[in-house]
This record gives structure tokens, sequence and C-alpha cells, in this order.
């Protein structure tokens, strides 16, 4: 289905429909339900008519988000998702990003591109190594959280407790809008703290379309549940009795959460969460350009690359950049400049993407995020703009990474489609792509955050460009930023450590172990090595 055809718009326009705009991602630790989540917000918005389980049972579909072969059969998400869809008089961008530790760099590059976050935790598991990760990112950047304790059909902790480690772990106080009420694994429904009423829930055949709700005041409840409800009434009191009544200010400071609790693949508490969002969600506000100037939403289009895909859509092989609007209207057909080479780029081909589904878009605003089609010359960090002033938004950091192979191609035969797909995938950002003289352009170096990266890219070198690599670990675990190119001489004439360089013009001084760059340090006091971003070492 296309878009009606765009009409320009005036700068009060702009800063309406940017007020419409609910910008988003959702955060966990694998596993705790996220990709079931996303789908059950687009079930719930009646984007679609059957939810899908990332572990899929009969009657449920796979998940329509994870689109690439290897998510749907591992059941975890590997790539973002960005979908769109609306809301009452509200416009959602949901962008869905990687749970698994391995992908947290592309996780980074997503909340760099949203106004709010969902935390999503697990009943039976609470706060998570990676979900801790991605909170200090949201922490880092200010980035307001709404959290939603998942899986309550299942046995799990104790709800106090839960809320308990928010404080205790992360300093962030909860402020629950709905408690359950029935034990995890016993879930009978939510009480709602706003008017005091006990929301029940009615199961459906294997949770694929929207849990039917029934609201009862209290008395009703009571007279229903009996001591299960007064359990739920009296802990809800005594945890906003200390500190816990809802207060917009601290969300919005990013300084306590609203907590919600349900069941992602029943659908129990989806709805309170869309709700919830499209009431409390920040707005799109004026982003700061690289000089931290704030530019205005009603400036002209402006928006910045966050993410770069090929292969959502087999049989045509595209390559799409994901652009979250910061300014302006966008019209389809537009041309604008790329800040960072300073050429134009010419807009015809933008899609609004929903897994492998997509549709053409011909207009957006401040919040959405646009699919860029045969983008080939735009790249991760990339500013784009329309007419001038000129603007360009900081670049996203590169981590720092922590596994090294050398890639050979396994057919040298195939050694133009290796290279072609060793580009491809550092145009992207699926991995790093490190080189050096000494080992020439046939044997570049994969650089990964997480092992798994190193799964994709074979996976993907081998099913998209008919290319199967050999890789050869490199015994390096600790780097660092070469400062003075003028140096490398000295981290390449050692034998436990070596310079390679990113693509950005970056070299990278690579150690053994801590002890080979101490060593290093100790006979060159002069030696310039800087930390880099996330490093873990």
């Amino acid at each position: 289905m296309t878009a009606a055809s765009p009409v320009t718009a005036s700068t009060s326009d702009v800063v309406w429909e940017a007020g419409r705009r609910r910008t988003f991602a959702v955060i966990s630790h694998p596993d705790a339900g996220k990709s079931t989540l996303t789908e059950a917000l687009a079930l719930h918005a009646k984007v679609i008519s059957e939810a899908g389980a990332v572990h899929g049972k009969a009657g449920r579909r796979g998940v329509v988000s994870d689109w690439m072969e290897m998510e749907r059969s591992r059941g975890i998400s590997i790539t973002s998702a960005a979908l769109q869809f609306s809301y009452g008089n509200s416009v959602i961008n949901l962008l869905d990003t990687p749970g698994h530790a391995d992908f947290s760099e592309d996780t980074y590059r997503v909340l760099s591109a949203v106004d709010c976050a969902v935390m999503l935790l697990d009943a039976a598991k609470g706060l998570e190594p990676q979900t801790l990760k991605l909170f200090d990112v949201c922490r880092h950047r200010g980035i307001p959280v709404i959290t939603f304790i998942n899986k309550w059909d299942r046995p799990g902790m104790d709800a106090l407790r839960l809320c308990d480690e928010l404080v205790e772990r992360i300093g962030l106080q909860p402020m629950p809008l709905t408690w359950p009420v029935g034990d995890a694994g016993h879930f009978r429904g939510v009480v709602d703290r706003r008017d005091g009423d006990f929301i029940r829930y009615a199961r459906t055949a294997g949770g694929a379309t929207a849990a039917g709700e029934e609201r009862l005041d209290p008395t009703a409840a009571e007279e229903a549940e009996g001591a299960e409800w007064t359990r739920a009434v009296e802990e809800a009191d005594l945890l906003a009795e200390t500190g816990g009544e809802f207060d917009l200010d601290r969300f919005l400071q990013a300084s306590a959460t609203p907590v919600l609790f349900g069941s992602a693949v029943l659908n129990f508490g989806v709805r309170h969460l869309l709700d919830l969002l499209v009431e409390l969600a920040p707005r799109p506000t004026p982003r700061l350009d690289v000089k931290d100037r704030p530019r205005p939403l009603d400036e002209p289009f402006s928006a910045f690359v966050f993410k770069v895909q090929t292969g959502m859509d087999p049989s045509h092989r595209d390559q799409v950049a994901f652009a979250r609007v910061c300014s302006g209207m966008f019209e389809r057909g537009m041309v604008v400049t790329n800040s960072t080479t300073g050429k134009p780029f010419a807009t015809k081909y933008v899609q609004q993407v929903f897994g492998r589904e997509r549709t053409t878009l011909d207009s957006a605003f401040p919040g959405d995020v646009i699919g860029l089609v045969n983008a080939t010359s735009l790249r991760v960090g990339d500013t784009l703009f329309a007419d001038k002033p000129a603007v360009r938004y900081p670049g996203l950091p590169s981590f720092a990474p922590a596994h090294f192979a050398v890639a050979r191609p396994a057919d040298l035969s195939r050694a133009k489609q290796f290279r072609k797909g060793v580009d491809q995938l550092e145009s992207e950002g699926v991995i790093q792509i490190l080189r050096s003289l000494r080992r020439g352009d046939g044997a570049p170096v994969f650089a990964a955050v997480g092992p798994m990266q190193f799964e994709v890219a074979t996976h993907r070198m081998d099913a998209e460009f008919k290319s199967p690599v050999r890789l050869e670990p490199l015994p390096y675990s600790v780097v660092r930023r070469l400062a003075d190119p003028k140096q490398r001489s000295i981290v390449d004439g050692g034998t436990r450590s070596e310079v390679l360089t990113r693509t950005d013009g970056v070299d990278l001084a690579l150690f053994i172990d801590a002890t080979a760059m101490g060593v290093m340090r100790r006979l060159n006091p002069d030696i310039l090595l800087e930390p880099l971003v996330a490093s873990t070492d």
C-alpha cells in the first residue's frame, strides 16, 4: 500500500506532527521476551491480526520483526527492526533491537535514535547482565525508561523483590502503575493504580489474539479474588508510601520508572503499556549538532543514519539505510546533502519497514524512522539535510572489539565476491574490518564485540555472497587507540602486539593481554595508547 501524495507542511504542521510521534526502543537481556512484546504491541495496535512467538507453537507464526533466517532458526533477534504504526491519534515508532550481548554496538546505535525506552524484565530473573549494560547506555543518554515485568504467567520472583532490585542495583525508583493479583505463575490480573479497579484477563488460544479484559471495581474484585486481591492492594500501597507514587517529572528526568506487570506471550498488560507510551513517552525535541547547538524541529529537513542493512528483501538484495528524522518535513524525491561527504543524495526510493513487509513512504516528520533504499553511499553516523542552514549531528562511536580473526576466502575463485561481501558487512557495521600493509587486502581482520558476530558474518558471506570464509583466530584480547601514527613501528615491532587500521582511519594497537601492553608501556613510556568507547578491559 502506498501512502498519499506528499504535501508541503507549514512550520506549525511540522511541530504538531512531531508532537504525535512516540519513538522508543525495547531493551532487555536475551530470552526476556522482547521480540514477542514487539509483536504483541503491533497486535494491540491492530497492525497485524495474529501474533507470533519467537519459539513458535502450534497456531502461532514466526515473529514478523525477526526477518533474518538465523533469527528465525535460533529464536533470537540479531538485527534491529524498525516498526511504525498508528495508535489512536499517535504515531508509534518502535525500534526493536538485538538483545544478545554480542550485538550491543548495534543496540547502542539504535538507542541514539529514540526518545524513550521500555526495559523488559523476566519475572523469574529480574535485572540481568545485558539489561544492566543497556540501562547504563540509557542513563548516559538521559533516556526515560518504562519498566515492563514480563512472564508473570510463569513462576518467578516476588513482585516487591523485583521492585527492590531496581532501587538497590541501578538506583531507579519504581513507580508501579499496575500491580499483579496472584503470584508469578498464577496471574489473575492487575490492580490499576490509577483508579483502584481490578483488570482481569482472559486467555486466548495460544495467545495469538488480543487478550480479553474485564474491569471490576474494588468491592467486586475482593469478592472475586479474596485474599489475593487484598494482598496485592496492600503491597502496592506499601511501595507507594516508600517513594513509589507516580511523579511525571522524575520519570522524564530518568530518576524513576513507571512499572507494569504482564505477559507478552499471552498479551496480558500489553494494552496498558501501549497506552502509557502514548501518554507519557517524550515527544521529539530539538537535537544537538556537533557544536552543541539545538536544531529546532521546524528547521528544514535533517536526519542522521543509525543503521545500514542489506538483504532484508532476498529477491532484490538492496541496501537500506535507516535514518531518524530530526527536523522538518521529509518528502520522497527530495535531494538532500550528506554532511559527511558533501555530496547530494536523491531520495527516490523510501520505505517504511515492518519486518519483511515494506510500504512506500511519501512523507515523514521529526521522530519518524525512514528507510532509504539503494543507499550504497550512506554509512552509519552520516547526517542528511535539505536546504540551509547546513547541519551535522555527532557521529556514532564504534565499540572496542574484543575478538579478532583473519578472514580468507575458502574458495580463491570467489575472491571478487569475497571482497564485495567484506565491504558490504563493513559498511553496515555488522563487524569491524581492520587492515594493515603487512597483512594486505586479501586477509582483512574481522573484529567483533562478541563472537556471535563472527557467526553472522560468515553466515551472510556464504548465504548472500556465495563466498564461504575461513576464520583464523588471533590471540589478542586488549585493544587501544594508537594516538600517534608515528609510533606504529613501536607496537608492530613487538612479538605480542600489532597495529591494524579501521576504516575510519583509526589505528588500533592490539595486545595479547594486559601484561603485554604493560611491558610495552614500561619500555616506551611516551607511547600514546587511549581506551576506546565501551572498552571492557
